[in-house]
């Protein structure tokens, strides 16, 4: 499977996980480069665009993502 789209410019990788990088490993191969339908972030990403998804948003809060989503 390919990577997400959204990994070369997902703000969670690139701005909160730098100084992580065992677990930012780990976190990417579960949401990005296995199947992103599991990602938080990209469940908000496909609905209403990047600018949309929270900074703060972790990959598995999948929860808090669908209380965004169902907020429309």
């Amino acid at each position: 499977m390919a990577d997400c789209e959204c990994l070369p410019k997902c703000l969670f990788f690139n701005d909160q996980m730098t100084d992580m990088p065992s677990m930012s490993n780990i976190i990417k191969q579960r949401y990005c480069r296995e199947s992103n339908t599991q990602c938080a972030r990209h469940m908000v990403f496909r609905i209403l665009g990047s600018a949309s998804v929270p900074v703060d948003l972790y990959p598995s809060q999948t929860e808090r993502a669908e209380e965004i989503l169902s907020a429309l």
